[in-house]
């Protein structure tokens, strides 16, 4: 058994035997009523891998379903224990601090089975409000001002996705929405930025002829995110080119007189086919004539070709995806989520993503699309 499913049991297996005894603390239920429902905590504990095990081997329909009784429980049950464990912390604090009355341990809405019907109640509306949060997608607007475009080229807009994850949970209907956005837009250049896909699904019929028929003058683009490479390396970049991106894998892309592309592969490719070794200094050119756009997965800046390139577009992070967990990616990524101006002068546009990672929740997280509209200076226009 590997380290992260290990992990993955102890923790998500923890977080039911937490919900188990709050519930029997609320309700004092004995032994045979706690059997069948330690039986279907298991069950749930179990789920997310046993859709992967049907996925890979084909099993679709099984998938599917597991797919969604699983993961919305698991943000539901990720929200009940913030809030349980937010009213615990007030009932360890009521035991100290007065109430009106003037005696600590007497406010009455944290006795008995009430604090239980709170935190679920409360995490139930946070939930179905996370799935609607996780429908509408936001357009997050970037101006950068640039003296590299061509005189005769005053703007160039660049549409981002990330993140999208197209698989088993996120699929047409969504991917309609990104769609029709992007029609709206109507962008020079599209690019994503990794975890296009997400599982073995990605052969759904329709879905990738969806973005390919959509105009992007300048081209389509795209670097990979560590879910190509948990999904199927093969499959995954064969949909993503039917999809009309072309993949940048360790490479530099010039749109002559115009842009220069740099892509490179997410660090889980370590040596899998078609992984380069170059570094990012000896892709990315000299700052010099073109604006250079740096497509990395991975919100990770490398000290070294800072001030080499001029954008950096990335993703990942998810900003969390579900609020508190966003205070949890913050740490392992600070570069997070927006726009940030790095040393050199570089930019870094970090996206909260375009779909959805398990759970089909978004809490104080909605999902994005990102126009970045490259401007010449008004007191550059018209000078060679």
């Amino acid at each position: 058994m590997s380290l992260f499913l290990l992990t993955f049991i102890l923790i998500y297996g923890g977080l039911h035997a937490y919900g188990l005894w709050k519930l029997q603390s609320a309700f004092s239920l004995g032994f045979r009523a706690m059997l069948p429902l330690l039986l279907v905590a298991v069950f749930l504990v179990l789920s997310p891998l046993l859709t992967r095990v049907s996925e890979r081997a084909g099993h679709e329909g099984a998938a599917l379903v597991l797919a969604h009784i699983g993961y919305p429980w698991m943000g539901f049950l990720f929200l009940f224990f913030v809030f349980s464990l937010l009213l615990d912390l007030g009932r360890l604090l009521n035991h100290f601090l007065p109430s009106p009355g003037g005696n600590p341990g007497t406010w009455f809405f944290l006795k008995g089975s009430v604090p239980f019907f709170l935190a679920f109640g409360a995490a139930l509306l946070v939930s179905l409000c996370g799935a609607l949060e996780a429908r509408h997608l936001r357009v997050e607007r970037l101006s950068v001002e640039t003296e590299k475009l061509p005189p005769e080229r005053t703007t160039v807009k660049i549409l981002q996705i990330s993140d999208v994850h197209l698989g088993l949970l996120v699929g047409k209907n969504h991917l309609e929405r990104i769609a029709r956005i992007i029609r709206e837009e109507q962008p020079d250049l599209l690019v994503s930025t990794g975890d296009f896909v997400d599982g073995t699904l990605c052969h759904l019929p329709g879905l990738a002829e969806s973005i390919r028929d959509l105009p992007a003058p300048f081209g389509k683009f795209a670097v990979t995110g560590n879910h190509e490479f948990y999904a199927g390396l093969p499959e995954a970049l064969r949909f993503t080119e039917k999809a009309g991106f072309r993949i940048l894998r360790g490479e530099t892309v010039r749109l002559p007189g115009l842009l220069s592309i740099t892509g490179v592969d997410d660090p889980a490719a370590g040596q899998s086919a078609g992984a380069t070794d170059k570094t990012e200094k000896a892709l990315l050119p000299d700052r010099g004539g073109l604006f250079t756009l740096l497509l990395k997965h991975r919100p990770i800046v490398q000290p070294s070709p800072e001030g080499r390139f001029d954008l950096q577009l990335s993703g990942h992070t998810h900003r969390g995806q579900i609020f508190p967990f966003t205070l949890i990616t913050a740490i392992a990524y600070p570069y997070q989520s927006g726009t940030y101006t790095l040393a050199g002068g570089s930019l870094l546009h970090v996206s909260r993503g375009t779909g959805t990672w398990g759970p089909p929740l978004r809490v104080l997280s909605p999902p994005e699309i990102t126009v970045i509209e490259l401007k010449r200076p008004r007191h550059a226009a018209g000078r060679p």
